[in-house]
């Protein structure tokens, strides 16, 4: 029998596609079973207008067969099956596709029939792990079959050959292991049924393999148990996935097994998205908010994305580009016949369709959230305790650029309410005359009590948000206004109407104790003035416009070396009898006014949270006094 040559343009593209085109050698099962489903296709559809046929959709199979002796791995169908011609031109010609030109043919037919090759390359896969490929194939309404074989680019021979039923048996001779491949996998019964599992779940027509099982041998004792092993056909595959089914017919019982089976979760979601599109691009999505957090989810190791799908056949495992930065907590599957892939089948075309999904998916997630919101507060507090940081860095990135689809979404602890609420929460319940939103930033709920510049609002009754995170003052600052109301800080700026005239009267009287002040703390200090906000503490840091101390305080964590500071202005409380201790001692005795500043001084870094330039120095000062 003369062996027969690939042309020499397939013989380049077999050698890139056994060395370069497929990542993974483990998706060649994807491209076969793959294949044995669009024959089977095939015939269906034929047996729509062919009553000859005498099959059903029922009747369809894909059958895999493992002989280890002979390390061969085998992939059977009923489907179409192919003749002579059909072999030369789909199997002697690499990146002729026979599904392309079936669907060519269809017209607008093709749109109902979900055949999967495309390009015509994905067979040649399997020369990744065999070194010799056998095809038996008998083509629906041929009396024989042929048998089409090769061992890679040196060419291939095709031969006639009994066959008894229609279909095709794909014959792969197993590579012998080497030091740094272990070919020998694809034999193992336990690997076949991962992959088809991990692939092909969601092929349409059943995938069954003989399967060894172990029993209790029936006439053993109990006290000493005799097993026995034993072969069972075991179909491998769901067939019809749970994304393609009416929302009306899924149980939540489902959903949740569904969700903790794929994504390998102990806990149930708290969300489920289904989604169902036609239009432009068609597809079907099903989506998950979890219940808790993943251990990696704050860290550079996690990975965001969904599990993409084409007509039920696993594409990318996490397809990044289909879920935005801020909802990257979210989990799912996404599935479309209306993507433009590439010719591995591995990597999408970054083209119009997945930007459209993308984008529709943004608009569910944050409408599912907002009402998730609305009608389950608890629910949705124990949410934003898992991803609520989440979505405050979504304000954040890109400049902003997201700040009007998630404000509404945000929380924030209240000093009135002793809870999180909304910003719109905050705003609806502002006095009349307050102009602003205000806030106060800290380690800790309990800190941000404490400190003296909130002890003027609070006893006014005035609603403070208390900002508890790092991300919460650079996500005021990204918002700047809600609903045209300004945010701002009570630490850092003045906040009561004729503050500032009050304070400028208040250093006139006392100028040169503020000036004293200021030179005995030289560089420490940007400024020294009279507080409008201090009550019954002496003294206080602000950091003025811009940079906070809690934004200080995160720079100096993740840069270290930078030195980024925020300005620091003492503020002093001209009535407490600690300021006036300070200003008799000006006139009287310098040298302990000096300490006196400095005192005060360290107190105020103390309170802000910042650390203490000399924590010996300070007390000395303290032991000092005591004398």
């Amino acid at each position: 029998m003369a062996k027969k040559q690939f042309k020499a343009e397939s013989k380049r593209l077999l050698d890139l596609m056994i060395n370069s085109i497929y990542t993974h050698k483990e998706i060649f099962l994807r491209e076969i079973i793959s294949n044995a489903s669009d024959a089977c296709d095939k015939l269906c559809y034929q047996a729509l207008t062919d009553s000859a046929v005498g099959m059903d959709r029922g009747d369809f199979k894909i059958e895999i067969t493992v002989d280890k002796d002979a390390r061969t791995l085998t992939v059977s169908d009923n489907g179409i099956g192919m003749d002579k011609a059909d072999l030369e031109n789909n199997l002697g010609i690499i990146a002729s596709s026979g599904s392309y030109k079936f669907k060519q043919e269809l017209g607008e037919d093709a749109k109902d029939t979900d055949v999967i090759g495309q390009f015509g390359v994905g067979f040649y896969s399997a020369f990744m792990v065999s070194d010799q490929i056998t095809v038996v194939t008998r083509k629906y309404g041929a009396e024989s079959g042929y048998k089409w074989q090769s061992s890679g680019a040196d060419g291939y021979t095709i031969a006639e050959c009994e066959k008894e039923t229609v279909g095709t048996d794909i014959v792969m001779h197993v590579k012998a292991d080497t030091e740094d491949e272990k070919y020998g996998e694809f034999l193992e019964n336990w690997k076949l049924q991962e992959l088809v599992r991990k692939y092909s779940d969601y092929i349409r027509f059943p995938i069954r393999m003989e399967v060894s099982k172990t029993r209790k041998k029936e006439d053993s004792p109990e006290d000493k148990p005799e097993y026995e092993t034993y072969t069972e056909v075991e179909t491998l595959n769901s067939m019809v996935p749970i994304w393609q089914r009416a929302k009306s017919e899924v149980t939540a019982e489902e959903y949740n097994k569904f969700y903790r089976d794929k994504f390998h979760d102990y806990a149930d979601p708290q969300r489920v998205i289904p989604v169902s599109v036609e239009g432009s691009v068609t597809y079907k999505a099903l989506l998950f908010v979890p219940g808790a957090a993943p251990f990696d989810y704050y860290t550079k190791e996690f990975e965001k994305g969904l599990q993409l799908y084409s007509n039920g056949v696993l594409i990318m495992d996490k397809c990044a580009d289909l879920l935005p930065e801020h909802f990257r907590f979210v989990r799912g599957v996404v599935d479309s016949p209306d993507l433009s892939l590439n010719i591995s089948r591995e990597l999408l075309q970054h083209d119009r369709q997945l930007k459209v999904i993308a984008g529709n998916l943004e608009k569910k997630i944050k409408a599912d959230l907002a009402k998730f919101l609305a009608e389950d507060r608890e629910g949705y507090q124990t949410f934003w305790k898992n991803f609520g940081r989440q979505l405050k860095y979504g304000v954040v990135n890109e400049y902003g650029r997201h700040k009007d689809l998630l404000q509404d979404l945000l929380l924030f602890y209240s000093s009135t309410e002793k809870k999180p609420v909304t910003l719109d929460e905050y705003v609806s319940r502002m006095k009349e005359d307050q102009k602003y939103i205000y806030y106060a930033a800290g380690e800790t709920v309990d800190k941000i009590d404490k400190l003296p510049q909130t002890e003027g609002l609070r006893d006014a009754g005035t609603e403070i948000l208390y900002f508890t995170e790092e991300v919460d003052e650079f996500c005021a600052q990204t918002l700047r206004t809600y609903k045209e109301k300004e945010f701002r800080s009570v630490l850092d700026q003045e906040i009561e109407e004729g503050a500032e005239k009050k304070s400028e009267e208040e250093a006139e009287a006392h100028k040169s104790a503020f000036d004293f002040v200021k030179e005995a703390l030289g560089d420490k200090v940007k400024e020294v003035k009279a507080s409008a906000r201090l009550k019954s503490h002496p003294v206080c840091l602000t950091a003025g416009e811009g940079l906070s101390f809690e934004m200080e305080k995160y720079f100096q964590a993740v840069q270290p070396d930078a030195s980024i500071k925020a300005d620091r202005i003492l503020e002093l409380n001209v009535e407490h009898p600690a300021f006036q201790a300070l200003e008799a001692a000006v006139e009287a005795d310098p040298e302990k006014a000096k300490t006196y500043a400095a005192l005060l001084y360290n107190q105020a870094l103390l309170i802000a949270g910042l650390p203490l330039e000399d924590p010996s120095g300070y007390t000395d000062l303290v032991c000092g006094l005591m004398k």
